[in-house]
């Protein structure tokens, strides 16, 4: 048994006792230990889900992260054939000197390819390219009660729609074959601009979203009046010419967790000012490393110790694009009015292509992710009040990042929990699942 694990945000606080499967032969036996000594189990991979969708009801976890071994691998046609445990930034470094690149990747390449698959993970580019099933080519799947299968979309293709962002409850996926994009360099042609209020937004996004491969926005949630929703649009494409370097994404470290959190309404304040003055008025042209643009916080190694030893929540919905503009804002006031904002406010438009993953969050619309800082007023006040407009404009919060939502808003949200429900592992149970369903 290794070390104690928790979830990336630390709250819920629940240390996971892992036990570790280092070959594929071990998913089954360490599995039935489990099952023999505390009923349930879930699979575990490298913790960068946010809340208790990563904890084990029984906390008690199959730790995947040392099936860390790549199967097989085509560079002419660029196929990719690795054990779940192997993480997108492993991928990066053997595919970008070949010149390929991950179609869809998330905000981090800490991520391991079974909590991509399980958690349907999207990025910059969902408005082109839609969620990462769509890379997905084929999978691996063990369950407790019948023999591994293969699921794709023409082999067991039930089981292949319920594991796309199901979570990890219907089984340990052990290894997973996806589809990479050519590129010529690794360098990014970006376009920056900052911009005075939401309205701004929706308009740079309307025009860089037909433009480019990849937008994104910060914003400033702690603006009030006409400045609400000012912030800073970024938009990017992979250049055509250059260097084809994969680069090492650590530079810095937060080498402790310090009692209590360094974000706070001050911090917050002085932080969103500087940050939003420092951003050119004018469109900004410049080619940039792939990974500052796409993992900017990956070069802080251990960025959640900041918050403290009370650790933090995200906050991540998506609201449907007819109300988008008008609930984005209710939700940016009851930020600014509460104080206590987030300096990692992340804003972008979701494209129409949709998934194949039954419980899969994207949908056509704008997303909005924040991250907070724990304390009783998050959660008794600010969240309920941030869920309430969600629930009002008919929106949806992203399970990987959720420790708060409520059972009713969850099952409003994904009318096809029912239906993983039945296709659940009963060898597998999650703390957000026992929150959500029972």
């Amino acid at each position: 048994m290794t070390a104690s694990l928790t979830s990336w945000g630390s709250y819920p606080y629940a240390t996971q006792s892992a036990h570790p499967c280092h070959w594929q032969a071990d998913v089954g036996p360490q599995w039935q230990q489990l099952i023999e000594s505390h009923g349930t189990t879930l699979p575990f991979g490298n913790g960068r889900s946010y809340g208790d969708s990563c904890l084990a009801g029984s906390d008690h976890v199959l730790h995947l992260r040392p099936l860390n071994r790549f199967i097989e691998a085509d560079w002419e046609n660029g196929e990719i054939c690795a054990e779940a445990g192997v993480t997108l930034g492993e991928i990066l470094q053997l595919a970008i000197p070949r010149g390929w690149f991950l179609h869809v990747t998330p905000g981090t390449q800490h991520v391991t390819l079974g909590g991509a698959v399980a958690n349907d993970v999207h990025g910059k580019n969902h408005h082109r390219c839609g969620t990462f099933a769509h890379s997905l080519m084929c999978f691996g799947l063990h369950r407790s009660v019948q023999p591994p299968m293969v699921c794709s979309l023409l082999e067991n293709p039930q089981w292949f729609a319920a594991t796309i962002g199901g979570l990890g409850l219907t089984g340990v996926i052990t290894w997973v074959r996806i589809r990479l994009r050519k590129i010529q360099s690794s360098l990014i042609d970006s376009t920056r601009v900052r911009f005075d209020c939401l309205d701004d937004f929706f308009a740079l996004s309307a025009e860089m979203d037909a433009r480019h491969e990849y937008s994104v926005a910060w914003i400033d949630c702690l603006a009030k009046g006409n400045a609400l929703g000012r912030g800073c649009f970024t938009a990017g494409d992979h250049r055509e010419t250059g260097p084809l370097e994969a680069t090492t994404p650590h530079s810095m470290s937060m080498p402790t967790c310090p009692p209590v959190s360094l974000i706070n309404p001050l911090t917050l304040k002085l932080f969103n000012q500087h940050y939003w003055k420092r951003q050119p008025p004018d469109r900004q042209y410049r080619s940039v490393a792939y990974s500052p643009f796409f993992y900017p916080l990956d070069t802080i190694e251990h960025w959640n110790r900041l918050y403290g030893r009370k650790g933090f929540q995200q906050f991540q919905c998506v609201l449907p694009t007819s109300v988008a503009a008008v609930a984005l804002a209710e939700l940016l006031k009851s930020i600014a009015r509460s104080g206590g904002g987030s300096f990692l406010a992340v804003l972008k438009r979701c494209g129409d292509i949709p998934s194949p993953g039954w419980l899969s969050f994207p949908m056509p619309g704008t997303s909005l992710a924040l991250d907070f800082a724990q304390n009783d007023g998050l959660t008794k006040k600010l969240l309920p009040r941030l869920d309430a407009i969600v629930r009002e404009a008919r929106g949806r919060l992203y399970p990987a990042k959720d420790a708060h939502m409520s059972g009713e808003d969850f099952r409003q949200a994904y009318p096809a929990w029912e239906q993983l429900e039945a296709m659940r592992d009963p060898a597998l149970m999650s703390r957000f699942w026992q929150r959500v369903i029972q």
